[in-house]
């Protein structure tokens, strides 16, 4: 059978332009299908501009502790000037959007502009128009839930705040994640009073307990108000104000919230279900290894499938998938030891599994710390402190894990994930002379295990 396109891509995200444009190189005919703008969330509105505003925030920890380094320097009368960071921030994510158009152009990819529907074997609906593929891949990512509590519809997700032309004088934030941790931490370093809500007892579900404990150690340092256990029941409106109603009835007001309560994959609308294509209860789409759905010739990659929902897999899997499809090279995306970063104040970095799921696994293990504070700290008679945790296996001398809170811990544990996806042990690490003074050293260093 002939068709328009050897593959089609929905959504032009990271994800989908990573595997769209592998598979164009090994000579695949390919389009990829967007209504909104290219490059997804990450680009335009996720791990680009959050960054863009946590670099921000650290300059006016910066500004704060230069007077102890001994310059005169004053902070602008004003402080932070929200309305200047976001039209800098809309134009570089408009330049970099630019860069990814160019970069589908320059691929031999097409770009069709418009919502996609899967409506027949090998068919896609655009804009009225029946397009053909051998292949179709679903790469549509998620978007903030909207609904996880009465009244929180009417919240700024992060997608509003990233636009905000002006800061709240004091915010509340609703949940424990990566997302939620995050913007408390800027929010507060940027001048805007900070309370945290969260259902649990600890934030960051699923971390380390020893880096759950220590980043509720620094939220509370940074001066963030938090309310573990206390997420509200319902969320009210009088005027302007949010007021956030607790379990026991309690009400506290607030003149914006954020809602950073999760991410739901972005599954509704497209086809799957005349096409027999599964998915959880989150509206995930439910594949194989190798990345298939249910349905013959159609795949999933990315936050849709809400596996791993980070960019780099994203990009992973879409170019697997692109080799695996037109390059002659099969191959399947292994994510049990994939690296992570938490964007907070000091940040967090982390591969491989926590010291209980290790445990609960029946693992025997040997437990590796240094807890210090660094030197850019201890300087200036700081209190911010570093944690580091090396999870080794006491029967073969294998690092199983490394987790960090500290300053450059995304930049460390990055190098760090190398030497675990070649098999590292902790004899190579004690064998690696360090680089001195620095705070990664202290991974080279650490001699007795601490249990």
């Amino acid at each position: 059978m002939s068709y328009d396109y050897d593959l089609m891509t929905l959504g032009a995200g990271s994800g989908g332009v990573a595997g769209s444009r592998r598979a164009a190189l090994h000579g695949a005919r390919v389009a990829i299908v967007e209504a909104g703008r290219v490059g997804g969330t990450c680009v335009l509105r996720g791990c680009v501009p959050k960054k863009l505003m946590m670099y921000a925030a650290q300059y006016g920890d910066a500004l704060r502790e230069a007077a102890a380094y001994g310059w005169a320097v004053e902070a602008p009368a004003a402080g932070f000037d929200m309305a200047h960071w976001a039209a800098r921030k809309t134009a570089e994510t408009s330049r970099l959007e630019g860069i990814y158009r160019h970069l589908l152009t320059g691929s031999g990819v097409t770009l069709l502009e418009g919502r996609g529907q899967i409506v027949a074997p090998h068919t896609v609906l655009v804009n009225g128009r029946q397009v053909t593929a051998e292949h179709i891949v679903i790469a549509t990512g998620a978007a903030p839930v909207r609904d996880s509590i009465p009244g929180i519809e009417a919240c700024a997700t992060s997608d509003e705040l990233l636009d905000l032309q002006a800061l709240p004088a004091c915010a509340a934030v609703i949940g424990s994640g990566y997302i939620a941790l995050e913007f408390a931490s800027i929010l507060t370093r940027l001048g805007v009073k900070v309370s945290l809500f969260y259902r649990s007892r600890l934030p960051l579900r699923g971390f380390d307990e020893d880096l759950q404990t220590r980043v509720v150690t620094a939220l509370q340092g940074a001066g963030i108000d938090l309310h573990p256990g206390a997420t509200p029941r319902r969320i009210d409106r009088a005027g302007d104000t949010f007021l956030l109603v607790a379990p026991d009835e309690r009400v506290r007001e607030f003149p914006f919230v954020l809602n950073a309560t999760g991410r739901r994959p972005n599954s509704a609308g497209l086809g799957l279900e005349a096409m027999g294509i599964q998915t959880d209860e989150f509206g995930a789409i439910r594949i194989d290894s190798g990345l298939r759905t249910a349905a013959p010739g159609v795949y999933a990659i990315g936050d849709v499938t809400n596996r791993k929902n980070l960019t780099p897999v994203a990009i992973a899997e879409g170019r697997a998938l692109a080799d695996s499809l037109f390059g002659g090279t099969p191959r399947e995306v292994d994510l049990s030891l994939v690296a992570s970063a938490v964007f907070t104040l000091p940040p967090i970095a982390t591969i491989g599994p926590s010291e209980a799921d290790l445990l609960a696994g029946g693992r025997r293990i040997k437990v590796f710390e240094a807890d210090f504070r660094p030197m850019r700290q201890a300087f200036i008679d700081g209190t911010e402190r570093c944690y580091m945790k090396l999870l080794v296996d006491a029967v073969d001398d294998r690092v199983l894990a490394v987790h960090m809170l500290g300053s450059d811990s995304p930049e460390i544990v990055q190098s760090l994930a190398v030497a675990m996806a070649a098999g590292a042990t902790k004899a190579h690490f004690d064998r690696t002379i360090a680089v001195h003074p620095t705070a990664a050293e202290e991974f080279m260093l650490m001699r007795e295990p601490s249990r």
